[in-house]
């Protein structure tokens, strides 16, 4: 078969066997990416992401950042692999998140790509104190001489670049902040933030307490996912700030939540 009949062959494809295609391939391959899938099978990133869902619903695959695992396969990606997903959608969440910090703010960055990005986008800030357990956001703002730089050193979780621990909580327990702004692996609006380990969500939620504002950083990949078993509850007002690529459905359980605000970027 030549590439123009084979390509002719993919437009061809009806819903259901595009996605019996993408579940054989998540078998083959272990994962896939939402963009790579789009390009191959020459259909948008939202019919993509539709489908996942719905293989998802049926529990044969598992969903992950930007793309999708065999169901029952849920290692947790590095940071490095993490890195390479989502990077306007998590560039375009962390500029808006920048633009909202004020002179003089003490802020609380979580460990993670989307808020390594924000942290990005402080480093030419002035009168700025910025507490951190994430080495990214250390990375971007080690040299920027205006801000005050504080790190929850504690325990490194090497495979997500963050210190947990006790040591860390001892830490953030001195401290509070103006504003601040969690990472997530999965994001379901009744249970919280999802991520791979305990210690992670016992910081998380301790943070979310220690700030006058909390943000919840999640482009619309991990909404209304849960690819691991520890949970931070979300239990104040709070704001949400995704991509616009979320769909009316993601984003509709955490509108009709109390005290929450919805931003898509």
């Amino acid at each position: 078969m030549t590439q123009e009949a084979g390509a002719e062959e993919r437009r061809r494809l009806r819903a259901g066997d595009r996605r019996e295609l993408i579940a054989r391939m998540i078998r083959t391959d272990g994962t896939v990416v939402v963009e790579e899938l789009a390009r191959s099978l020459e259909v948008t990133p939202s019919t993509i992401r539709r489908d996942l869902a719905l293989l998802t619903e049926q529990g044969t695959i598992a969903r992950t950042y930007g793309g999708a695992m065999s169901a029952g396969h849920t290692t947790e990606p590095s940071l490095g692999q993490r890195s390479g997903l989502a990077v306007a959608e998590k560039d375009r969440i962390g500029r808006w998140a920048a633009a909202r910090i004020g002179q003089g703010d003490t802020v609380i960055l979580d460990a993670g790509t989307t808020t390594g990005r924000l942290a990005h986008h402080l480093r030419a800030r002035t009168d700025l104190t910025v507490i951190t357990s994430g080495l990214t956001a250390l990375r971007e703002l080690a040299e920027a001489d205006g801000v005050e730089l504080i790190t929850l050193a504690g325990t490194l979780r090497h495979v997500s670049q963050g210190f947990v621990g006790p040591l860390a909580e001892l830490t953030l327990s001195r401290l509070t902040a103006d504003k601040v702004f969690l990472g997530a692996d999965g994001l379901d609006a009744r249970l919280g933030i999802c991520e791979a380990s305990l210690q992670q969500t016992s910081l998380k939620e301790m943070m979310a307490d220690r700030g006058k504002e909390l943000y919840v950083l999640a482009d619309s990949s991990k909404l209304g996912q849960a690819p691991f078993t520890a949970w931070a509850p979300l239990d104040r007002a709070w704001t949400l700030v995704t991509d616009s690529g979320a769909t009316e459905a993601q984003l509709a359980p955490f509108r009709a939540l109390p005290d929450t605000e919805v931003i898509t970027v």
